[in-house]
């Protein structure tokens, strides 16, 4: 229900939360009559949300959506200390495993923002990476951003890479139209991980898997990094640590993954 001391903010987080609570974007005549509001409120705060980034109109499907406004606002809040604790520990047993550098991410609106690195006490082989706390990259060109974009609703990502312009290239390779991502995207949720190879720095390839929430959404993404010229673990090894670690994290935060998700190689 709305506040009675400030009706207006109070619709507008109603109208927020409702979407978070779909599995996509909704009509807006399904708000006006879920929330129970006047219909010309509705649609003004619509408008001003959508002014502010918070929602993303559909005029295709007449429909509302998240917008990145709203993503942001969930990475900052996933950025406070409750999943880095719960992560940190298995991130660094995925360390000892592996024997090479991982990290763990969250999406950005359309980047890759990474919260943890971890990197093996003795390196075997030098690897040097533009990773680091902080720093943010096209999640469309990492593995550990599709790892989480593969688990979204079509209607989200479309809203996140609205054109061309938002696919940037930093080797000259990649998707680099939202047709090319999107298959990209269903090949990597089939074989449950995503893979990156030489599209942020040549010479280097990611494997990475996501873990989920309580409502089934995915939240971050475990992503190992290696040099494919001088390998320790194999690739399938490395897949089944990133994707035991996005398990063990998911069960941290009572997470919900899709059926069987985890129990498949």
């Amino acid at each position: 229900m709305a506040s009675s001391t400030s009706p207006a903010v109070g619709r507008a987080l109603d109208v927020l939360l409702y979407l978070a609570t779909r599995s996509g974007p909704v009509a807006g005549a399904a708000i006006v009559r879920d929330l129970g509001l006047p219909r010309s409120s509705v649609y003004h705060l619509l408008e001003v949300l959508i002014e502010r980034g918070f929602v993303v109109h559909l005029p295709e499907d007449r429909s509302y959506g998240l917008g990145i406004a709203a993503f942001e606002i969930g990475s900052a809040y996933l950025r406070h200390e409750a999943l880095e604790i719960r992560a940190r520990p298995i991130l660094k047993r995925l360390v000892a495993e592996a024997g090479e550098t991982a990290h763990l991410g969250i999406l950005h609106g359309a980047e890759t923002l990474y919260l943890l690195k971890e990197q093996p006490t003795v390196t075997r082989v030098p690897v040097t990476l533009v990773t680091d706390v902080g720093v943010r990259l096209p999640a469309h060109l990492t593995a550990n951003g599709r790892s989480i974009l593969a688990h979204l609703p079509a209607a989200q990502v479309r809203a996140l890479f609205p054109d061309k312009a938002a696919f940037i290239d930093r080797t000259g390779a990649g998707p680099a139209s939202l047709p090319e991502l999107r298959r990209v995207l269903a090949a990597e949720r089939a074989q449950g991980f995503a893979e990156e190879d030489g599209l942020i720095t040549p010479g280097l390839q990611s494997v990475a898997a996501c873990a989920f929430d309580h409502l089934g959404r995915p939240t971050a993404a475990f992503s190992v990094t290696r040099r494919p010229d001088r390998p320790g673990m194999t690739r399938e090894e490395l897949v089944r640590a990133v994707r035991d670690a996005a398990r063990q994290l998911t069960r941290s935060m009572s997470g919900r993954a899709p059926a069987d998700w985890f129990s498949t190689p």
